[in-house]
Order: C-alpha cells, then sequence, then structure tokens
C-alpha cells in the first residue's frame, strides 16, 4: 500500500543596482513597450505541456508533475511557476511605463536601463535595420530566462509540496513549485517558437529562392569547371547545413535544460555531501546558480540573435550598399 500523500516541506535551501539616468526618448518608449508585449507573445506560445511521468517522483525528477487537469490539458508545477514569473514581469513592465516621465526614476528607469542595454548589444550583432524587427523576441526570452532562472532560487521552490515521511525525514515527491527551465519542456517549446520565428525572418530577408541559394548555392565568383565543381560541393554541403538548423532547437533546448537541472542537483549534493555543515556548503554554490541563471539567459539570446544574423544578414548588406 502506498504510504499516505501529505503536505509539508523539507529543511534545506534550494536554486533560487541601482540604475544609471537615462534621457528619454520616443523610441526607448516603444521599445519598453514592445518588450511588454513580447512578454505575452512568447508567454502564449512556450507555455509547456506536461510529460508522462514514469515512475516513482522524487524531488529532483527531471519530469514536472501534473498538480491539476483543465480538460485535457495537464497543468504542471513548472507551468505554474512560470506563469507566475511571466505575470509579475509583464505587472512591473506596464507599472514602469504606465507615467512615462522625462527624467526616468524608479521602475521607469531600470526598465529603461535594462531595454536600452539589451537593444545597444542586439544592435552590434544584428545591425540597425535586423533589430528593429526582431528586437522584441530577443529582449522578452532574455528577460523571460532570466528571471524563471533566478525565481527558481527562491527556498521553497521543490522543498515544498506534497510527499510522505521517511526514516530520514520528510520527502516532497510533488513539489508545488518547480525551476520552469528545469522543464525540457518549456526549453524546448522557446527553441521550436524561434525556430518558426527564424523561418519566417529568413523567408522575408531572401525570400523562397533566395532561402534556397544561401544554403545550397556556390559562394564565389569561379568560372568554367570549377564552378561546376563548387555548385556540386556546395549542393552536397547544404544538406549538412540542412540538417544543423534542423538540430538548433534541440541543442538550444537541451544547453538551457541541462545546465539548469544540473544546478538543482549539484546543491542538493552539496548539502548531503558534508551533513555536519548542514545547509552552509550550498551556500557558494547558490551564488553560483545566480551567474549560471544569468550566463544561460545570455548564452540563449545570443545564439538565436547570431543564429537570425547568418541566415538575414544579405539583407544588411544590400542595405548597405544601396545606401552608399
Amino acid at each position: 500500500m502506498p504510504p499516505a500523500r501529505a503536505f509539508g516541506s523539507v529543511t534545506r535551501p534550494t536554486r533560487t543596482g541601482r540604475s544609471g539616468w537615462f534621457s528619454i526618448d520616443g523610441a526607448t518608449v516603444s521599445r519598453a513597450r514592445r518588450c511588454t508585449l513580447g512578454l505575452l507573445g512568447t508567454l502564449g506560445a512556450a507555455t509547456p505541456t506536461a510529460w508522462a511521468a514514469g515512475g516513482e517522483a522524487h524531488a529532483l525528477s527531471p519530469a514536472p508533475v501534473p498538480l491539476f487537469h483543465v480538460g485535457p490539458l495537464p497543468i504542471t508545477n513548472s507551468m505554474i511557476l512560470t506563469w507566475i514569473v511571466a505575470l509579475g514581469l509583464i505587472l512591473f513592465a506596464r507599472r514602469a511605463t504606465r507615467q512615462i516621465r522625462a527624467v526616468p526614476e524608479g521602475a521607469q528607469n531600470f526598465w529603461e536601463w535594462m531595454v536600452e542595454s539589451l537593444y545597444g548589444l542586439l544592435e552590434g550583432i544584428l545591425g540597425s535595420a535586423l533589430v528593429r524587427r526582431t528586437f522584441w523576441f530577443f529582449a522578452s526570452i532574455f528577460i523571460l530566462i532570466l528571471f524563471t532562472n533566478w525565481f527558481g532560487l527562491i527556498p521553497g521552490v521543490g522543498t515544498i509540496g506534497w510527499g510522505h515521511s521517511t526514516p530520514h525525514g520528510f520527502v516532497v515527491t510533488e513539489p508545488l513549485l518547480r525551476g520552469g527551465n528545469a522543464d525540457l519542456n518549456m526549453t524546448s517549446a522557446m527553441a521550436l517558437t524561434f525556430f518558426g520565428l527564424w523561418l519566417v525572418w529568413a523567408l522575408q530577408a531572401n525570400g523562397v529562392k533566395g532561402l534556397f541559394l544561401h544554403i545550397f548555392g556556390p559562394k564565389g565568383d569561379a568560372t568554367g569547371f570549377l564552378k561546376g565543381l563548387l555548385i556540386a560541393v556546395f549542393f552536397l554541403v547544404g544538406f549538412l547545413e540542412v540538417i544543423s538548423i534542423l538540430f538548433r532547437p534541440v541543442s538550444l533546448s537541451f544547453r538551457l535544460y541541462g545546465n539548469i537541472f544540473a544546478g538543482e542537483n549539484m546543491l542538493e549534493s552539496m548539502l548531503v555531501l558534508v551533513p555536519w555543515l548542514g545547509w552552509l556548503l550550498p551556500i557558494p554554490f547558490y551564488f553560483l546558480e545566480l551567474l549560471v541563471g544569468l550566463v544561460q539567459a545570455l548564452v540563449f539570446m545570443l545564439l538565436t540573435a547570431v543564429f537570425t544574423m547568418m541566415i538575414c544578414q544579405h539583407e544588411e548588406e544590400h542595405g548597405a550598399e544601396a545606401a552608399r
């Protein structure tokens, strides 16, 4: 007979500035508000579905735990945490941009600093024309990933929930909340959302024929026999490029998921490695995970931006030539 299901918590820690002044202009306000709308769109597109959890669940199970169902849709603990983070970001962004001041302060100052910093970084990678079209997505995905990672470090996430008593204490088998990016469904959904947008941006920049030539067409200005040889070589190389493109969502999703889930396990291991130190040993690693959360959000955003630049760079080049 299975042990009784009880609600409780375990006593262990979990993975849980003042900005400068900026003058305001219309572009800053527009970008800040578009970023707010981007959070809404990203949340809707990247809502994960539940895995079928096989076997007995435990505190660091790689599968999210369905807490209840809305019709056929299971609502998991990682979905709830992601919704909480996204809702908090949207409300904060709305508050920051509700009453725009010429000399920003408080929430407006922080939001403008973050948006302007991201815009400057992405403009250096994508160029001025492409960043205006794609900034809403890259900024939104960075902000959502970053704060989802950090929210998962708050004590209680993953350690408060339902479980049962054991000789070693109370074991939480169904946590009420779970790190959103420690769920492969969430990271896969974000990667697939990017892949769909990447395809749209690629077709807008190159057209169907231009996209085909970009992947399979020969590079260089060779003539004669060498040109024919290059056509054959680059056509074969194009198939490898297609395989690489199709694997990008897989690598993006597993990179983010693996780092966040590994961080949870590392903190758990540090807690039990030296029992007499108790919760003191994981503290340095706890702050390390704060840095990892920032780095992984930045890596996801930069990789998707570079992938987009690589397929759309011809548009930027043509625009520069026309400007001359």
